[in-house]
């Protein structure tokens, strides 16, 4: 039987810990690590206990194995993107929480780039990305967005660019002389995407 594969039982006395909320987070935190260095397939269950310091049945327990892990870490993110998205602020403040993030948590950044290059959707990817290109038809009906463009193609730019600084490092690099883990460039990359943002509304 393998290791993402191990009956499920309730933890022993010894093994509970007082917190199981704080437990259920130092798992996903120690399993956010390994996926993202590792994909779904490489994940290893057992590296996942090491690194989070907790019995590998625990996980058994609270999430049902690998795969119950993996949809967690996947709910976990579209709560924080929901946070970073609210109704009322402008699209290019949105659009920087999201590059801060990519900045600030790789990880996450890693493990969205192994789902896509594994081609896996999760259950409810697509109606949370089409969530996201309603969105911005709500901003273009407000004036936020030129009529002549199109929300799932500008959604898909929009993506691109909060995650190329981590993902095309060494282009970042090239094309503006700065390293993309400087605040120079962190500063200066948020400054001009708010300004190219701030072109894709109508010009009375």
């Amino acid at each position: 039987m393998t290791e993402e594969r191990r009956p499920r039982r309730s933890p022993s006395a010894g093994e509970r810990l007082r917190d199981p909320t704080r437990t259920r987070e130092r798992i996903l935190d120690a399993a956010l690590v390994e996926f993202g260095e590792h994909g779904f397939a490489g994940a290893r269950i057992g590296a996942i206990a090491r690194r989070a310091g907790v019995n590998q049945q625990l996980i058994s327990y609270y999430f049902d194995g690998k795969a119950g892990l993996h949809t967690a870490l996947i709910e976990r993110w579209r709560r924080l993107s929901a946070a970073l998205n609210p109704s009322d602020a402008p699209l290019g403040e949105v659009v920087a929480g999201f590059v801060r993030v990519s900045a600030e948590q790789r990880h996450w950044v890693r493990l969205l780039i192994w789902q896509a290059l594994a081609g896996h959707r999760d259950e409810g990817d697509t109606e949370y990305r089409r969530a996201m290109v309603d969105d911005l038809r709500r901003r273009q009906a407000a004036g936020e967005i030129a009529a002549d463009l199109d929300p799932g193609y500008l959604q898909l730019a929009l993506f691109g660019a909060a995650l190329a600084p981590m993902v095309l490092a060494q282009f970042a690099e090239d094309f503006t002389g700065l390293s993309p883990e400087s605040a120079e460039f962190r500063d200066n990359y948020l400054e001009q995407l708010t300004r190219m943002i701030g072109h894709l509304a109508e010009r009375s």
